[in-house]
């Protein structure tokens, strides 16, 4: 019988498709951004999507429309400076003030196996006004309710996603785990003149994969420039590795690789640039960063951490949710579509993202009336995400140490 999975706070779905992967049911999921809950729904067909706060749904509701019974709820809560409450509540850094109540809510309505929980690497350092650590209050109120619970910040090479991300993993579970964490199957070759073709799913003796790079995640997507591309196309070239044939599967066109609408000055800007270089590196006055409302005075402000070139031999840098302005192409005179984002972030072909590609800053639709657009864009849903690839891992190594059969 496959385990049930209950998935809140879930965005585009990366965390469910994980444990899709690992062999799970995900049957019911809790969304607020209408296009990320669009997203899940399309990939999640039968999966019941409720969308709203989750503080909106009561016991009785969901009671009634997540069946049957979840073993495991995932879910990444915002815990530090998300305050549900009126602003005099206390301290907002506090997690007992924060959304993180309502994926404890879910466990006592519900009394799941295993609750897992994600979140920023930071959060193992933060404190509350008091001094209290966060991560041990958290550990203190899933306590009460009887779990025994499990801590770590996982880094996702380790499990074959080809970027820099970690990512702070909680499992409670009723049952003690010996080894609550998976272990290591990847290792991130240093060596950029390694040419040797190695299979990224498939390890002889135990010993660790090779984890793809950059070029091997996305190199066979088509050759596409600044302003070209689209939201359907068809594929030109074949896949040349284990994970490009993976990411394919049997894909028979390709979604969400549309490039960015650069001006001809970005193109030259980012044509000035190596691998390793961001705009902080352009001398040309021609070409550096201009003041906002400036009248073309040169920006005086480091963007050391905007529209870097990648390197194509090495894992990407953390994908995040304004990824779109981060990067640029290895080869490539452009931003990395949303599709070579998926890749990265280890999301097969025919997982669809929906809703626009980008959307400009929130403030600026609430000022323009334009409240309706006010969603998660393709790009943010992909950055948002747990890995696919880790989640699955995750999930894997749960699996073998609980007996999920119903009682």
């Amino acid at each position: 019988m496959k385990p049930v999975v209950f998935d809140v706070f879930s965005g585009a779905g990366g965390f469910s498709l994980g444990f899709e992967m690992a062999g799970c049911e995900v049957v019911a999921a809790i969304e607020h951004d209408k296009w990320a809950a669009d997203t899940f729904s399309f990939n999640h067909p039968k999966a019941k999507m409720m969308l709203g706060d989750i503080e909106s749904f009561d016991e009785k509701y969901l009671r009634e429309n997540v069946t049957p019974v979840p073993d495991i709820i995932i879910g990444g809560p915002p815990c530090q400076g998300f305050s549900i409450c009126v602003k005099d509540a206390g301290d907002p850094k506090d997690p007992r003030n924060s959304l993180f109540i309502e994926f404890i809510r879910m466990a006592k309505i519900f009394n799941p196996k295993v609750m897992v929980m994600e979140n920023v690497p930071n959060i193992a350092k933060a404190k509350t006004k008091s001094g209290e650590r966060v991560v041990d209050i958290i550990k203190s109120e899933f306590e009460k309710l009887g779990y025994n619970v499990y801590r770590d910040i996982l880094t996702a090479s380790d499990y074959g996603v080809p970027q820099m991300r970690q990512r702070f993993i909680l499992i409670a579970s009723k049952q003690k785990l010996t080894n609550p964490f998976p272990k290591k199957t990847h290792y991130v070759a240093f060596n950029t003149n390694e040419c040797e073709q190695l299979s990224f799913f498939s390890a002889e003796n135990n010993e660790l994969k090779k984890c793809p790079t950059l070029w091997e995640a996305i190199s066979d997507l088509p050759d596409i420039e600044a302003r070209e591309g689209a939201e359907i196309m068809e594929y030109t070239k074949k896949p040349s590795n284990d994970y490009q044939k993976w990411c394919r599967k049997k894909t028979k066109v390709l979604h969400n690789h549309l490039a960015m609408k650069h001006t001809k000055r970005l193109v030259e800007r980012f044509s000035r640039m190596t691998w390793g270089q961001s705009v902080s590196d352009i001398t040309d006055e021609r070409l550096k960063q201009r003041k906002r409302n400036g009248n073309g005075e040169v920006s005086d402000k480091p963007y050391d951490q905007n529209n870097r070139r990648m390197h194509p031999d090495k894992i990407c840098h953390t994908i995040t949710a304004t990824f779109y302005g981060n990067f640029v192409h290895p080869y490539k005179n452009r931003n990395f579509t949303a599709r070579e984002g998926a890749r990265i972030q280890s999301f097969p072909d025919d997982y669809v993202f929906l809703g626009k590609p980008t959307v400009v800053s929130k403030k600026l639709l609430m000022k323009e009336g334009r409240e309706g657009e006010a969603y998660l864009c393709q790009y943010s849903q992909i950055g948002n995400a747990v890995p696919p690839l880790m989640a699955k891992s995750i999930a894997e190594n749960i699996i073998q140490q609980i007996d999920f059969e119903k009682e």
